[in-house]
């Protein structure tokens, strides 16, 4: 095991607490600047939870503001931020303790760069930093779309893409499951980086084609349609209003695994998405997420 990387910033923890409805639009304010992020139980009688990031001491105020500013209007929640000085090497060591292999549905494992790279050969492994907490496998969204690739992978999809793909957990987890080359797409550029270097630290850089984009408008995207598997793990309103590009581009029999959502949410996605000729083929909770498996029919 090699020794955890000293940290040279200074980082200081900041936090919200919020409702459930407020949670995904906070959590991505948070991830805009924070090099990791995570969602607590602050009162499990009122579904309220604590959102907290750790980032370097001054990075970002200028985004940080606009980005919280943003939730605040678009959740009517007016919420105050916390900040708290945190030792660089005391939050490497509770992050570490944090995150121990995770082993997800049948077939998945994931491991942080930080344990032995010994494993199962009973699980598919996928290896990640355990700084970059947004699409680590612990996430509720992240398992349940984890879950759902297991079941679509029967039908052998041709085209695959992760709109949307963070990490590249998602990605990762199609190429070695599928064996299939599979396109991963961010809106942020560090996104996009991270994913590259995961897929390359994972021996799957010939697999993952990692590209910077706006959604469905990225060239690379329009140029490899239809798709026979897409992934959107990303928030319920951008996913609504993503619902007519999402089934125009769908190849007929083609699926979709969407998630992001709390469960109070999804009745609202399904409806955006059925309106386009989508059906819904499964569901799946972890605590209060859901993913959604929809297909076009063909």
């Amino acid at each position: 095991m090699s020794a955890p990387r000293r940290h040279a910033s200074a980082l200081e923890t900041i936090s919200v607490t919020v409702g459930d409805d407020a949670v995904p639009l906070f959590e991505q304010a948070l991830a805009s600047v924070c090099t990791t992020v995570g969602i607590f139980e602050a009162d499990d009688t009122q579904c309220v939870w604590r959102i907290e990031g750790v980032k370097d001491i001054g990075h970002g105020e200028a985004e940080l503001d606009r980005a919280l500013t943003l939730a605040r209007l678009m959740t009517g929640v007016d919420v105050a931020l916390t900040r708290q000085r945190t030792e660089a090497e005391g939050w490497l060591a509770r992050t570490y303790e944090a995150f121990p292999e995770q082993t997800v549905g049948r077939r998945f494992a994931i491991r942080g760069t930080h344990l032995d790279r010994s494993h199962s050969r009973a699980r598919l492994t996928i290896t990640l930093d355990a700084g970059i907490a947004f699409g680590s496998g612990e996430h509720g969204s992240t398992r349940g779309c984890l879950r759902a690739l297991e079941d679509v992978a029967y039908r052998k999809p041709q085209r695959i893409l992760d709109m949307g793909c963070g990490s590249g957990i998602l990605a990762m987890a199609a190429a070695k499951l599928l064996h299939r080359p599979v396109l991963a797409v961010d809106i942020e550029p560090w996104s996009v980086r991270v994913s590259a270097a995961n897929a390359a630290d994972n021996g799957l850089g010939p697999l993952l084609t990692c590209r910077h984009g706006n959604g469905w408008r990225t060239p690379a995207v329009r140029a490899n349609r239809p798709y026979d598997l897409v992934f959107a793990n990303i928030l319920a309103r951008p996913l609504c209003k993503m619902a007519r590009d999402l089934a125009n581009n769908l190849a007929p029999g083609g699926a979709a695994i969407l998630a992001g959502l709390l469960d109070t949410q999804a009745p609202m996605v399904l409806a955006a998405h059925r309106r386009q000729g989508l059906v819904l083929e499964r569901r799946y909770r972890e605590g209060e997420w859901t993913t959604l498996v929809l297909r076009r029919r063909g």
